[in-house]
């Protein structure tokens, strides 16, 4: 080496900074490209034809004329559908969406369940032949409504593992002998998720190898689903997804179209793209369920809670079984000694319900925190104050330590943030013209969750870093985040790493749900990267012809991909000299993260290493409860004579441990409080209720907010690490945004006008 090296600045940590997103150009330059925007030569396109009773049997599908309608190249039917092997795995097993097999027999269960496929050259050509198909029905009486189903009601067991049936102290005593009482039924309507990007497949074969280009939050789980029920091997089957325009649950499980566009690929010989419509985009991916539910709270005088009694029931499929889980947020958010929880799910035609952003939690905790408000006026409370009264040391339901919990500071700053001291406690006491202003809180919350997740580190002779894993970006951010954690663990610039995501063939990773992403892949990430570092460093420490050769690791430091002594920084050399010199093209490193595993494994010829990170870190699930907290602070301006209300301000004061990004979390967080205001005001899908058809399934009907409907939201980070989780100190920031929301608006609005709506959405007739 010649000539002379300034001494290197300290290292400045890019982890926590605001920085850009580094996809963010190729999304602006209209080059990120979706499932649907994959180019492929000589593709066909499929077009969904779809029920339209809710119950009932096909009695005649006549395809003739849309066979011989032009560009038509086959139609798909259960008369000619091959023969699909349905699952019963759990979820994390391989199971679909739905049980329901399409196209198998001639049995219709609900109001847009496919019963056919066209493949035509042309989209057009394909939705115009789909709507030549006459189909003639032998049609029942559908169940649409809970109430309808109630005799019927049965109680399921568990929700992923969480018992659904809970009971501790005695609950009735509690309440007979309670001082205070609040005894109400709050209800929620069916929701639909409406990303901004509809559902999509491409499905590619060469030969006996299937290539699928999907919208998914989950591409290793659509391997295998995809594999299993089309009876092929997974090592033959590729799923593909860079990039997804958004999802809050809806593809999170696997839906029939997907494999029903590889079925349709495989019959033509050609690829094949298929697209929901966003009509179908309302039957054919899930939906959050209705639910109705019956909260009542027992306190004493002072304010502590006796006992919490919270009963939910929801509707499900006919053809599968999916829970919304409004009652375990209870178990767990505020002590009282004496609690029940139950569940009860009616079966009804309508397709099957899925997780939808905070399932059960966004829900539960409009109908808990708003039970908590009405107890905190019949009580003459301050509404923070009754929250802090009842605050869960440890978890109530197990016992267990929080990993970490900074809920007060949240209600304390969120508070001073918003102004709370300045509140007038009287309903419709502040006005604003003529205008009523009101201020109303509730608590935010979601669980910490993390999966076993792997990533590989690749440094390149020329220099070039790669880091990979099968995880996804759903808009969240994680190309960046990861990008970040890779550039601190090697000591490189983030613009000299490239991170890869979204392929099955890639490194293990868990469903982008859950809020799990950063937890546990994060971890991985780090450990790859950091171990791809030790292992340059002991390279040159090894090298004779180094001049770190024989230097004591930890007087090694690393920075802009060069290794030097932190005390002599002109003595040291490149990560691209050290390969380079050892004959290495390169070197890589895949690690494993939350994992009881704990081999580590070198190959022979020194190029791998597979490492197990995190064994020894003090974050046993057995020991700690896992929860993030939030307090969210909402001010409504109502019109008494109209009706209309107006969300003007909104502050979000959340505790999820470390925060990697601030610009993308507070990106996340504006998200989830803007989704919470559509769930209290605006979404809502309506069924006939004597057809069982959907009345609602466009976004014409289905209001979701717009920029005009959003006043200012602050969004308030405590930005401390969870020192249990793992060594990164993160918790997932995506749902627990939404939690508290509705709740917060909808006592809001009491405080503005007097009126109680227990019913959501909140709409101008329900307020006049």
């Amino acid at each position: 080496m010649t000539g002379v090296i300034s001494p290197p600045k300290e290292t400045e940590q890019v982890v926590g900074k605001p920085i850009n997103r580094v996809d963010g150009r190729l999304k602006v330059m209209g080059a990120a490209h979706y499932a649907a925007e994959i180019e492929q030569e000589n593709i066909a396109h499929a077009v969904l034809i779809q029920s339209t009773i809710a119950k009932g049997r096909i009695k005649d599908i006549d395809t003739s004329e849309a066979e011989k309608a032009p560009g038509v190249l086959a139609v798909l039917t259960h008369r000619n559908a091959p023969k699909l092997n349905q699952t019963e795995g759990s979820f994390f097993s391989g199971k679909p969406g739905e049980k329901l097999v399409p196209l198998q027999s001639d049995e219709v269960f609900y109001d847009g369940q496919h019963i056919g496929v066209v493949i035509a050259e042309t989209f057009e050509q394909a939705k115009h032949a789909a709507s030549l198909v006459h189909v003639s029905y032998e049609e029942e009486k559908p169940t649409v409504e809970i109430e309808q189903g109630l005799s019927q009601a049965y109680q399921p067991k568990d929700f992923f593992g969480q018992e659904l049936q809970v009971q501790r102290g005695d609950v009735a005593k509690a309440i007979a002998q309670a001082e205070v009482k609040i005894e109400q039924t709050y209800t929620t309507p069916i929701e639909h998720h409406n990303p901004m990007e509809p559902s999509a497949s491409i499905a590619v074969w060469n030969e006996n190898q299937l290539t699928v280009y999907d919208a998914t939050q989950w591409v290793i789980g659509t391997r295998n689903i995809v594999a299993y029920t089309l009876g092929i091997p997974e090592e033959n089957v590729r799923i593909i997804s860079h990039f997804v325009g958004g999802g809050f649950g809806c593809k999170g499980y696997t839906w029939w179209h997907t494999i029903l566009a590889a079925v349709a690929a495989r019959l033509v010989g050609r690829p094949v793209k298929l697209v929901l419509m966003r009509q179908q985009m309302f039957t054919s991916c899930g939906h959050r369920p209705p639910t109705i539910q019956q909260l009542t709270l027992s306190a004493t005088r002072d304010g502590k809670l006796t006992a919490i009694r919270h009963t939910t029931t929801s509707q499900t499929a006919e053809v599968d079984e999916f829970v919304e889980p409004c009652g375990l947020t209870t178990r767990i958010l505020y002590a009282t000694p004496n609690l029940e929880v139950a569940h009860n799910l009616v079966r009804v035609n309508t397709g099957t319900p899925t997780f939808m952003r905070a399932p059960g939690e966004a829900p539960g905790t409009f109908a808990l925190e708003s039970a908590l408000d009405e107890l905190a006026y019949e009580l003459g409370i301050d509404p923070v104050e009754l929250r802090i009264i009842n605050h869960a040391d440890v978890n109530p339901e197990t016992g267990k330590p929080w990993s970490s919990k900074y809920l007060k500071e949240c209600y304390q700053i969120g508070a001073e943030r918003f102004g709370w001291s300045r509140r007038n406690p009287t309903p419709g006491s502040m006005r604003d013209g003529d205008c009523l202003i009101g201020w109303g809180m509730a608590t935010a919350t979601y669980p910490g969750y993390r999966s076993p997740a792997s990533a590989k580190a690749q440094l390149f002779a020329d220099g070039r870093v790669v880091v990979s894993s099968g995880t996804h970006d759903l808009g969240t951010g994680t190309y960046t985040i990861m990008t970040q954690i890779a550039a601190d663990a090697l000591g490189l610039p983030v613009e000299q790493i490239e991170f890869k995501l979204g392929e099955s063939s890639m490194p293990l990773a868990p469903l982008a749900g859950g809020s799990q992403s950063a937890a546990s892949v994060a971890p991985a990430v780090q450990g790859a990267a950091e171990e791809l570092r030790s292992r340059m460093i002991r390279l040159a420490i090894d090298d004779e012809l180094s001049p770190l050769y024989r230097a004591a690791q930890e007087a090694i430091s690393t920075e802009n991909g060069r290794v030097f002594l932190k005390n002599e920084p002109s003595r040291g050399e490149t990560y691209a000299e050290i390969l380079q010199r050892n004959n290495l093209p390169i070197l890589e490193v895949e690690a494993i993260a939350n994992t009881a595993a704990s081999e580590s494994q070198q190959n022979s010829d020194n190029k791998v290493v597979r490492i197990c990170v995190g064994k020894n870190e003090n974050s046993d699930w057995q020991q700690y409860a896992f929860q993030s907290f939030g307090a969210q602070f909402a001010e409504v301006r109502v019109h008494p004579h109209l009706g209309q209300v107006h969300v003007t301000r909104f502050v979000s004061a959340i505790d999820v441990g470390r925060i990697l990004n601030h610009k993308t979390a507070r990106s996340q967080i504006l998200g989830g409080v803007t989704f919470g205001l559509g769930m209290a005001l605006m979404e809502e899908t309506v069924l006939d209720q004597q057809s069982g058809r959907l009345v609602v399934r466009n976004l014409a009907d289905y209001h979701v907010p717009v920029h005009a409907d959003i006043g200012d939201i602050d969004v308030i980070f405590i930005d401390k690490p969870d020192p249990h989780i793992s060594k990164m100190g993160v918790r997932g920031v995506g749902e627990i945004g939404i939690t508290g929301v509705a709740a917060a608006v909808a006592n809001a609005i009491y405080h503005a006008t007097g009126k109680r709506i227990r019913d959501l959405p909140i709409t101008p007739d329900k307020l006049l």
